[in-house]
């Protein structure tokens, strides 16, 4: 007999086996010995008590022993010779489509405009060195998109659109540490998500697919309201029966060029602000409601969410351990990102800190259009790089002195590798942007107090939340609504916000596209969800 039944212990008993099993007998009402096997199915920290506890989500077997086949495992058939379909785009939607492309039978050819995953790296080291961006191998771009070396969070809230935990398995079967499989906010980690990465891009090579770097997609075949293929790189032309466009949120180009094609695109709701470092220590007395953490407890986090003044001020990619990093993908712009390894044992705590923007609040860039937001964007970027001295220093401020609007004379230490400077943040952003961050501060200082300290600095800019346009796409066949064959996909397209739901839309997409290309649900048997 199997049952499941939830506990709730100390962290240093939850870190006990035996300790695990006494609570399960007592719970129960049976003997120890009556217990065959427990396995821990969730976990959570609930620190809103006095006492942190650790919730345990248990399976117990009793009289029996689990079945080896109880964990999901996915099969990747040879697809050499099947129906080619593009995809544009290596990150979690255009990944997590390949390879159910490849489950339902047909063969994907992604094109990614940056480096593999390993060759990325030395881009990324130029950047924390100072020695420019590389518009196309950057934090944003290149292989597994811009969450590979931003953190790896696997958390959502889009639990209604897909299989959640089919998602987290397949990342466990590639690489992926199991407590991914169990943590209320599981984390891989920018140490170990490029490993998982390289495992992913070998399973769709080993099965048949394709994958092509440095290849910058310039334009889209298009006969008869029909995408016919791509070029790529000016003079390639490639050929399909359907695309897959996984982006990503930055890449601007793209949306350019669907602009002069004159294909539908909708301005959508996004955000913008700073972001803001604390030493962990602080962090974890604030949220432990105690001077020294619990060597059995994680590093702490938050998650912040205010009304100001009709909009919406949130805490944004919290990252408890982590670094700040310089996540531009130009020369000529600054933005930051912050990201966590595995272990989140850094000194300390970052996350965005940012304001709602409405589509009707950007009616000085009316002009633009669809685009407003976008420009906005950019525009915010290239005034705080002109504010860091044309260089990746990030402009920065004591966190108390940006509320109370006075430029700081100094500032503390930081985790941003490419170094700070004072820089009047308070001055950087539209007043109505920058009184709904102070007053934000304010109210985040009356649930957690300690948060606003001059200990704590914030950095700028914090501006690719998520993407400020959508490509509108048919709800029931995922066509671009002008578009045959065409798929717009992920965070790119408007249709996600981070790695999973954007990898749950990407196997949407995939499975949308099989249907399309086979004509008859059957022929897939049993293989779609």
């Amino acid at each position: 007999m199997k049952t499941e039944l939830n506990i709730n212990l100390l962290p240093w008993q939850a870190a006990d086996e035996s300790l695990i099993r006494d609570a399960a007998v007592s719970k129960l009402k049976i003997h120890s010995v009556d217990i065959t096997f427990i396995r821990i199915i969730r976990r959570s920290v609930d620190a809103r008590g006095k006492k942190v506890k650790i919730n345990l989500g248990l399976e117990v077997f009793i009289g029996e022993l689990p079945s080896e086949n109880e964990s999901q495992k996915f099969e990747y058939p040879w697809v050499g010779n099947k129906t080619e379909v593009l995809i544009v785009g290596a990150g979690p939607a255009g990944l997590f489509a390949a390879l159910r492309l490849i489950e339902l039978g047909l063969k994907p050819v992604i094109f990614e405009r940056g480096k593999d995953v390993s060759s990325r790296k030395h881009d990324i080291a130029a950047i924390h060195r100072n020695e420019g961006v590389n518009p196309d191998s950057n934090y944003g771009f290149g292989e597994g998109g811009a969450g590979t070396f931003s953190d790896g969070k696997l958390y959502t809230r889009s639990k209604k659109k897909g299989d959640v935990k089919r998602i987290l398995n397949i990342f466990y079967q590639h690489g992926a540490q199991p407590e991914i499989l169990i943590d209320a906010h599981p984390h891989i980690g920018t140490n170990v998500l490029p490993r998982v990465i390289k495992n992913m891009r070998q399973a769709i090579l080993d099965a048949g697919g394709e994958i092509h770097f440095n290849s910058r997609i310039t334009g889209l075949v298009i006969e008869s309201d029909t995408i016919k293929g791509l070029r790529i790189n000016q003079n390639e032309q490639v050929l399909a029966k359907a695309v897959i466009l996984a982006t990503g949120h930055s890449a601007r180009d793209i949306y350019f060029q669907l602009h002069d094609l004159g294909l539908v695109l909708e301005a959508k709701n996004f955000a913008v602000g700073l972001r803001v470092e604390h030493p962990q220590i602080l962090i974890d007395e604030i949220q432990y409601h105690c001077p020294k953490r619990d060597k059995y407890l994680p590093a702490a986090t938050y998650s912040f969410a205010e009304q100001v003044e009709g909009r919406g001020v949130y805490s944004f990619c919290m990252c408890p351990g982590g670094v700040i990093v310089p996540a531009s993908t130009s020369n000529n712009e600054m933005v930051v990102n912050g990201m966590s390894p595995s272990g989140r044992n850094g000194k300390f705590a970052n996350s965005g800190i940012v304001v709602e923007l409405r589509v009707e609040d950007l009616k000085s860039h009316a002009q633009y259009n669809e685009l407003a937001g976008m420009k906005f964007q950019e525009e915010i970027e290239r005034k705080c790089f002109q504010l860091a001295g044309n260089s990746h220093v990030a402009p920065a401020q004591r966190l108390a002195d940006f509320v109370a609007g006075k430029t700081s004379g100094t500032l503390p230490s930081t985790s941003y590798h490419p170094g700070i400077s004072p820089a009047p943040l308070h001055q950087l952003m539209p007043g109505f942007i920058t009184s709904r961050l102070q007053k934000g501060f304010r109210q985040i200082n009356s649930k957690a107090r300690g948060f606003l300290t001059n200990e704590a600095v914030v950095l700028g800019v914090e501006s690719r939340t998520s993407s400020p346009i959508r490509v509108p796409r048919d709800s029931h066949s995922f066509e671009h609504v002008q578009v045959k064959r065409l798929y717009p996909c992920g965070e790119g397209a408007g249709y996600s916000g981070g790695i999973v739901s954007s990898a749950i839309d990407g196997e949407r997409c995939a499975e949308k596209v099989a249907r399309t290309l086979t004509g008859k649900d059957e022929m897939l048997g049993n293989n779609l969800s």
